[in-house]
């Protein structure tokens, strides 16, 4: 305890005494106690963990396979002493090497050299072993080294490049397999530990706290970011909680000279495990796509189409033959619901859709014109993009103006609407004052304005009649192959 004299008078001394117990003041004998319960009571005691959990984890070398270098000939050396006797110097190299004689360009044998380190752990006690992608990618031949020093080569299952997840088999029964935690109870602050060969130090233990969860760093996987010490070598081990069960795959770390800088990420147990279960099962994984290019929704445009906050993604794009397409999915459309889950933030519709499996139908709700719309669409396999095609020049239409937004618009032809697939929409034959301030220009499409659709330009006239133009304007435009929301702000 510390003790720390606040004043001395007739009364007596007041001491305040700080403790783990909390704070009370002592006055002429006197005690006024506060009741202060301690919220950490102390430091965790990992030892136990690293008996439970240390057996599972092993130590993960790859090797790759290069040509092995000749050595000199006899033939070779007398050249050179030859060269040396008569010019008085050594024979000059070859521009990318030694200079080589006919008899050393034959095929020389491959031999394997070490490619790199990382680490993995038991998931089966049949030789199932989990690590990341990028351990093993690349490599001809995976070494897998238990905590008893017994060596196995591993043959590779599967890889998934996407979740940097992978699956290796070793011929071994009676493993200690990890037990799978419950990411869904983990919590921030939560104490966690990590097991590794950084560095390629086997069986390194290193511990800190989880520093946040569905940290968006990748396309499909909400990392857990912890402050746990990781470097080199870490990659592939597990991330253990305090009651021993794995909820992550230590897999990525920020840093800007290479080694730890306080901030790791770990691929989430659920989704690491979801993978495993398809790379076992097939040794590849199958996502769903409904082919649409989308965006995130901003706050400003939310409020001037009605949408409230900003939630669900924009549809910039749909791909033409695309699920989408066929269920009805228009450029412009708010996808605000997927399968019955809200969609947040611009991140949430990949992973929902990728996690579907192709040939599933399921229900989705679009935010149209105001208005929520319940679609139906069928899920496909992810496939390779296909190129965007190439627009063909439009014929100029007839032309209508809108001066107080500085915008002169024309009808779109047949057969632009059919290269564009839509169904109306008008041309922007150029963009002056707040059109041009907003972002429009020649060439843009605009297929609605004030959430009301415009088919034509008499349309557009018609609609343009009836909006307020000294309020911020929202006008759904086509460019290109993307949709987008512009707010056009008269006077500013």
């Amino acid at each position: 305890m510390i003790y720390t004299v606040l004043k001395k008078g007739a009364v007596g001394l007041s001491l305040v005494v700080l403790g783990a117990a909390g704070l009370g003041v002592y006055s002429s004998g006197q005690v006024h106690a506060q009741a202060a319960p301690a919220v950490v009571k102390g430091l965790p005691d990992f030892t136990e963990l690293v008996e439970q959990v240390g057996p599972s984890v092993v130590n993960i070398r790859t090797m790759e396979k290069v040509r092995a270098a000749s050595a000199p000939s006899a033939q070779d050396e007398e050249m050179q002493e030859l060269f040396k006797k008569f010019f008085g110097v050594p024979m000059p190299s070859a521009p990318n090497g030694p200079r080589q004689t006919p008899r050393q360009n034959r095929a020389q044998p491959e031999e394997s050299q070490p490619r790199g380190v990382g680490s993995g752990f038991i998931l089966t006690a049949d030789g199932y072993i989990m690590t990341n992608a990028h351990v093993v990618d690349g490599a001809d031949e995976v070494l897998v080294t238990l905590t008893d020093k017994r060596e196995f080569k591993a043959k590779i299952i599967g890889a998934d490049k996407r979740t940097d997840v992978a699956v290796v088999k070793i011929q071994a029964t009676g493993l200690p397999a990890v037990k799978v935690g419950d990411v869904s109870r983990l919590k921030v602050g939560e104490w966690v530990m990590a097991i590794g060969s950084p560095f390629g130090l086997d069986n390194s233990v290193t511990a800190g706290i989880v520093s946040a969860k569905q940290r968006d760093t990748g396309d499909y996987l909400p990392f857990i970011q912890t402050d746990v010490a990781i470097n080199p070598g870490n990659s592939g081990g597990p991330l253990i909680n305090l009651r021993g069960e794995v909820v992550g795959i230590n897999s990525q770390i920020y840093s800007r000279s290479g080694g730890f800088m306080g901030i790791s990420f770990a691929i989430p147990m659920d989704e690491a495990v979801r993978v495993s279960d398809q790379l076992r099962a097939s040794g590849r994984v199958t996502r769903g796509r409904i082919g649409v290019q989308i965006d995130q929704v901003t706050k400003e445009v939310a409020e001037s189409i009605g949408l409230g906050k900003a939630q669900g993604v924009l549809v910039r794009g749909v791909e033409e033959g695309s699920p989408a397409e066929k269920a009805g999915v228009e450029a412009g459309d708010i996808i605000v619901r997927f399968d019955g889950k809200a969609i947040d933030k611009v991140a949430d519709l990949p992973r929902l859709v990728g996690n579907t499996k192709p040939g599933t139908r399921v229900g989705m709700t679009v935010f149209r014109r105001g208005a929520n719309k319940d679609l139906s669409v069928t899920v496909a396999e992810v496939e390779l993009e296909k190129p965007l095609a190439q627009r063909g020049a439009d014929k100029k239409a007839p032309t209508v103006t809108a001066e107080t937004l500085g915008l002169v618009v024309s009808d779109l032809t047949d057969a632009i609407k059919k290269e564009l697939r839509v169904r109306g929409g008008v041309r922007v034959e150029s963009a002056a004052d707040a059109a041009a301030r907003a972002g429009l220009r020649e060439g843009d499409v605009i297929l609605a304005v004030a959430n009301v659709e415009v088919g034509s330009a008499r349309e557009f006239e018609a609609v343009m009649a009836r909006v307020d133009k000294n309020r911020p304007l929202n006008v759904l435009i086509r460019r290109g192959d993307a949709a987008q929301y512009v707010l056009i702000r008269p006077g500013k």
